[in-house]
């Protein structure tokens, strides 16, 4: 059996993918997005997450650590030194409170999928299924495929979401068992690409186009940050790239029988909602002070796109990467 490592699954999801989803959110991504609301999936292995708010103050752990990471000062404070932390998981295991938890779990397909198949019925009656997150889902190729393939072989339907910012051989051993990919797009400028996610964008923009020519149905998401994207002009440069690679579709099933499968823009509004998360590694939330777009900016955008002359599905307010 095919084991892996997810933060999540989340039941009754309705935004990632047709109909009533189960998101799978696998660990691990290759790109460091400062506004990232999953920074638990952004390492590719677990971590000990420490939320204040719901020690209480029983001391289990600080004699269960080996390393002496876990203290407390004379005045009561509580002391995680993360330098000394080891991931060893003593301090995990007797956190009753669940102050103190780990980042992602190790699993196997096997058991990923029969907590999925627990919500088949209402997958039927709404033409949902299951999609894998994360983080980013071809990076555990072997595990994502395992997932994928049985729950193909229980009939239901498959999707992704990916950054795509990794070898193309990663993303093609996924696509045999996908029936829709979904994309993130965050700015055409490579080099302002690489001041907000970590990575140029040359590599996952080729991914795009191979995406394209392998037939799949795909959509491409654009996460509106501000700072980043969240003018009409960026987001319409965005959707040209889309529209090409919509042109090149339809020139590849040119004297074919048949429509292509679609392509279409989606845009998804920041939030400011991971911040405890942020916290409960250690981290800084660069994200903390940026204003959520509202209603009417998200509509200005859609239309932008929309201008494009490309299927724009409309936008969410909340972004699940």
């Amino acid at each position: 059996m095919t084991t892996g490592y997810i933060c999540n699954i989340q039941r009754f999801s309705v935004h990632d993918g047709p109909g009533i989803r189960t998101t799978v959110f696998l660990k691990g991504c290759t790109l460091r997005c400062f506004w990232c609301h999953n920074p638990e999936s952004i390492r590719p292995k677990p971590e000990v997450q420490f939320f204040p708010s719901r020690c209480i103050g029983c001391a289990a752990c600080v004699e269960a650590c080996p390393e002496g990471a876990q203290t407390f000062e004379e005045n009561g404070t509580r002391v995680f030194d993360r330098e000394k932390c080891v991931a060893c998981g003593a301090c995990v295991d007797v956190c009753y409170a669940e102050a103190l938890v780990f980042s992602a779990q190790a699993t196997t397909a096997e058991a990923v999928v029969a907590e999925i198949l627990l919500d088949r019925a209402f997958y039927e009656n709404s033409g949902g299924g299951v999609t894998l997150s994360g983080g980013e889902p071809a990076l555990q190729v072997e595990f994502s495929r395992e997932i994928l393939a049985r729950c193909r072989a229980a009939g239901l339907h498959t999707a992704i979401e990916t950054a795509a910012n990794v070898p193309w051989e990663n993303l093609a051993a996924l696509l045999p068992l996908t029936d829709l990919v979904m994309m993130d797009l965050k700015h055409m400028d490579s080099a302002r690409h690489h001041d907000a996610t970590g990575a140029p964008n040359a590599l996952l923009l080729a991914n795009a186009r191979h995406l394209v020519e392998s037939g799949k149905p795909i959509i491409f998401r654009i996460p509106v940050i501000p700072t980043v994207n969240d003018t009409p002009e960026e987001v319409a440069a965005i959707a040209a790239f889309v529209r090409d690679l919509h042109d090149l579709r339809a020139a590849q099933y040119d004297g074919i029988a048949g429509d292509p499968a679609p392509i279409t823009v989606e845009l998804l509004a920041f939030h400011r909602m991971a911040g405890d998360k942020y916290n409960s590694l250690g981290w800084d939330y660069r994200a903390a002070n940026l204003t959520p777009p509202t209603k009417e900016q998200m509509t200005m955008l859609t239309e932008a796109a929309q201008a494009q002359g490309i299927p724009v599905l409309g936008s969410i307010n909340g972004h699940g990467r």
